[in-house]
């Protein structure tokens, strides 16, 4: 007898074969029958109207210090997630000495968008290697299953100390990092992970530490996962860096590449597509690239407080390191909006965040009742109604109520037809959900719903099975994930039960349910009926199921074995 048959669904297998309705069987943790006449079960949901896919492989989060404290991985978990792998970019908790353990979360809090006093008050230390973090997460459960990079910044910050963000390597501490990230491989990390985007800093506008690593360090980092004999290897790339020299990388490593973070940008509209070219070049020649690309477009709320919609620009530099009125101040000053206003109005940069379309920045709430009239108005608007330069306008107003005015900015992604290129595109990753970062300026964990919904059924950009394929077993099989992703007997029954009418994410809205009583931007999901890990129920049409979170026995893995 089977623990549970799910009947007359649509069934997506997650290889792209076209849908047909039939039967589901799952027992203990495994898929054990698929077809019609599977015989009896102790519990039968009748899915008519309903399909049923593998769960969605969400394979660039950013839960590593969010899992310390809410090992639901919320709100993932209601979102059809059922693996997701952390430590993207090089921003991991581990290793970390002690001594380091606010230096890192300092880093997180900006280049993450997470207020300290949530990761101050949240983030269990039950560790300091990354081995010790994966038994860690072992040991505490987790609700999905969670893969995790060696992250290149904290690896460096191990090394390095306080040094990492400032100079490059001497040849003794980049022996030292090697030994780290191999210890890493051993204990089951899915690859190595780093960043050398100019738009990732740390705490006070200096540079995330993986910015400073030279071509040597690169290369050697890189070539652990040859040792290994498996493993991906994870960037998001600055503009310095070119894909022709990734392609070395994984020449020289044999091993696979992912290329972050390839969004459109309309002011540089072919860059994008530049870079999957290259890519498609590179895997002609037998190297296994693959762009991570978004099914979203990019759009960020965010205050003067934290603009890290700006924070890439070379002119915002000097006040990142600024606080209090000294920061106003620099705000004010007409050398440092003459300097900002320049680059934006220069040539465009693929990936720079904010490329100077002021009309799609909106004021979204004010503090001051005099100011209501600018209320979702853009920037733009604003500019022209009282004859000030946009930037002058959108810097007064948020100045005139001590930084507290909410702007929501539409950056990237903007054009719908050229991400529906991107998302056809051969080499293209869906990813970049950037779930458990950025709490308080975006939140796109719902991005495999969104493609279903919106991709799918709204637009007809991509049939359903490929929309499913593309978000299961094309990224396990990228990243080696054996057994997950399909809808085949003996593989793990992790699924996802949805409507196809109207599956969706639901509109942002902030939620106050962080330690210290900080707050977030979540999605719900619509048209979710069912999500299993492991062939355990963590959700249904109301959401995440809410005994899990008393639950002693949560049913996800720490994944640490993958194919070769």
């Amino acid at each position: 007898m089977h623990d549970l048959i799910i009947r007359n669904a649509l069934l997506l297998d997650g290889l792209g074969s076209a849908p047909k309705v039939g039967d589901l069987a799952v027992t203990e943790e495994k898929i054990t029958g698929i077809g019609r006449n599977l015989g009896t079960s102790k519990l039968s949901i009748d899915a008519s109207g309903l399909a049923l896919m593998p769960g969605i492989i969400d394979n660039h989060t950013h839960y590593d210090a969010q899992l310390t404290w809410d090992p639901l991985a919320s709100p993932s978990s209601s979102l059809g997630v059922t693996t997701a792998v952390i430590g993207n970019c090089g921003f991991t908790i581990a290793p970390c000495r002690p001594d380091d353990r606010d230096l890192i979360l300092r880093n997180l809090t900006q280049v993450e968008g997470m207020a300290i006093e949530v990761l101050r008050a949240g983030t269990r230390w039950d560790f300091e290697s990354v081995p010790e973090f994966f038994s860690m997460l072992e040991r505490q459960g987790v609700a999905l299953n969670v893969a995790g990079f060696v992250g290149h910044s904290s690896v460096r910050t191990y090394v390095m100390g306080e040094e990492a963000p400032k100079r490059a390597a001497t040849g003794a501490e980049i022996l030292k990092m090697k030994d780290i990230v191999l210890e890493g491989m051993r204990a089951g990390a899915i690859g190595f992970a780093t960043s050398t985007s100019p738009n990732h800093n740390g705490h006070g506008g200096i540079p995330m530490p993986s910015r400073l690593a030279d071509d040597h360090e690169l290369r050697t980092l890189v070539g652990c996962l040859k040792e290994a004999g498996r493993g991906v290897f994870m960037l998001t790339k600055g503009g310095q860096t070119k894909v022709e020299f990734l392609e070395e990388l994984a020449a020289d490593s044999g091993r696979p590449v992912v290329v972050a973070a390839l969004l459109h940008n309309n002011t540089n509209p072919r860059g994008v597509f530049d870079d999957l070219e290259k890519i498609t070049a590179a895997n002609t020649r037998g190297r296994k690239l693959h762009g991570a690309i978004s099914c979203c477009a990019l759009t960020m709320d965010f205050t003067l407080h934290s603009p890290y919609t700006f924070e890439g620009l070379a002119a915002w530099k000097p006040v990142l390191s600024l606080s209090g009125e000294k920061y106003r101040s620099a705000l004010k000053d007409r050398a440092f909006r003459g300097a900002v206003r320049a680059e934006i109005n220069g040539p465009p940069v693929a990936t720079r965040l904010f490329n100077g379309e002021w009309d799609k920045v909106y004021v979204e709430n004010v503090g001051r009742p005099e100011n209501r009239k600018w209320q979702q108005q853009t920037v733009a608007e604003m500019a022209r109604a009282t004859g000030a330069d946009p930037l002058d306008a959108m810097l007064d107003l948020a100045i005139a109520e001590d930084l507290d005015t909410e702007f929501s900015a539409l950056l990237l992604n903007s054009d719908e037809s050229a991400v529906g290129e991107m998302l056809r595109h051969p080499h293209s990753l869906v990813s970049l959900s950037d779930a458990g970062a950025h709490l308080t300026l975006f939140n796109d964990a719902g991005f495999g719903l969104h493609l279903l919904g919106h991709w799918v059924r709204d637009l007809g950009i991509l049939k359903l099975e490929d929309a499913v394929h593309k978000i299961t077993a094309h990224p396990a099989s990228i990243f080696g994930i054996p057994k997950r992703g399909v809808l085949k007997t003996g593989y793990a029954a992790d699924l996802l039960l949805f409507d196809p009418a109207t599956v969706n994410r639901g509109a942002k809205k902030r939620v106050q349910d962080l330690p210290a009583g900080g707050t977030r931007l979540i999605t719900p999901a619509i048209g979710v009926h069912g999500v299993w890990v492991n062939g355990v129920r963590i959700a249904d049409e109301r959401g995440a199921r809410p005994e899990l979170s008393t639950s002693k026995r949560l049913p996800g893995r720490v994944l640490r074995e993958f194919l070769s």
